[in-house]
């Protein structure tokens, strides 16, 4: 069976000393890489929410020239698949994802196991899709929920571009998403219809939406996404992003049962487009169809079965995980268990749904 992709990295040991015991500083330090026989120059950072204070240290990794990769310990998923399975799943959909692999890590000659590298959302994950866009802006916390309301506190936000952070864009980028936050819990209904019309491209929302439900990322609705203006349209468009805490267990790796995620999802958009009957019943055939085609035990067992192929002889050998070796060969059947829950749970769901 074929070796994973093997990344190795030259750091100076003061660096990753700095690194490993300062995990919540921004800064990056100076690295030399090998990635697949060709050595590259950068820099390496820690990333992460609350896995920063893990003893697996997930990494962000800047080659010259501009390239960013992101290597995830997945340290709580004791599949190691979950992020990649979701963004196989979205693609599958039609929902322009990440792509991934699981490589083995080297650093200074130490074997740190297996980790998922993740494609970055920036200028090349556009320019490899053909895709053009004007502004690209990063959903880092959870008040990036598309209200006027700070969630945690009830007081209104003191401002409305809290939770976001420009990666790409002109001076005008902020302006526009204030505006267009502010227009959607604003404007009057037939206004609203007419202006989300305008401004989102409504299908690909609710395909994102249907993706996200489906899968049961709790934490996608208001957090961990980008959202990018089509060039061609000028409308937002979103992109999945951090999906370790899906397919039946939460982002600390519990199970959280197949009912978690309403049909509905959470965040204010979602709610002002259900108000109008076209989204709903857009929203109504993308499940049915999605239900009948790619959100199926017979299409899902088989992207599983490639994805442990390449990684249990990894797994088997790798000490730096937290779950056994035997909780990772029970995982597909669990998944396989989540996919039969939700999709009774969603079609009962569609039943009830007025």
């Amino acid at each position: 069976m074929a070796q994973l992709p093997i990344r190795k990295i030259e750091i100076d040991e003061d660096d990753l000393w700095d690194l490993k015991n300062n995990p919540w500083s921004k800064s990056f330090k100076p690295i030399h890489i090998e990635i697949d026989g060709k050595s590259y120059s950068g820099t390496c950072g820690i990333r992460g929410g609350h896995t920063r204070n893990y003893t697996k240290k997930s990494f962000e990794i800047r080659l010259d020239g501009g390239k960013t990769l992101h290597w995830n310990a997945e340290f709580d998923d004791p599949s190691m698949i979950r992020n990649a399975l979701s963004f196989q799943f979205f693609n599958l959909i039609g929902v322009p994802s990440p792509e991934t692999q699981h490589i083995s890590v080297e650093i200074n000659g130490y074997e740190q196991g297996v980790y998922l590298e993740i494609e970055a959302v920036d200028r090349r994950f556009f320019r490899k899709r053909g895709i053009g866009y004007t502004s690209l802006i990063y959903a880092v916390n959870d008040s990036a929920d598309f209200s006027l309301v700070d969630q945690n506190t009830n007081a209104k936000k003191d401002s409305l571009f809290d939770g976001y952070e420009i990666v790409n864009g002109q001076t005008n980028t902020k302006y526009r998403l204030v505006r267009f936050i502010r227009n959607i819990n604003s404007l009057p209904s037939k206004q609203l219809s007419v202006y989300t019309a305008k401004r989102l491209d409504i299908n690909q929302y609710l395909l994102w939406l249907a993706g996200a439900v489906l899968t049961g990322n709790y934490d996608g609705f208001d957090q961990n996404y980008a959202l990018y203006e089509h060039k061609k349209t000028s409308k937002y468009r979103i992109i999945p992003w951090d999906y370790e805490g899906t397919w039946g267990r939460n982002c600390y790796g519990k199970p959280c049962g197949s009912d978690l995620v309403r049909l509905q999802g959470y965040n204010s958009l979602t709610g002002k487009l259900f108000k109008f009957s076209s989204c709903r019943q857009k929203y109504r055939a993308i499940l049915h169809r999605l239900l009948k085609t790619a959100f199926t035990v017979e299409r899902i067992d088989p992207m599983i079965t490639r994805l442990y192929k390449e990684i249990t002889p990894a797994i088997r050998d790798d000490f730096t995980r937290k779950s056994s070796y035997d909780t990772f060969l029970d995982e597909p059947s669990f998944i396989l268990d989540y996919v039969r829950e939700r999709r009774g749970l969603i079609k009962e769901a569609l039943k009830a749904w007025k």
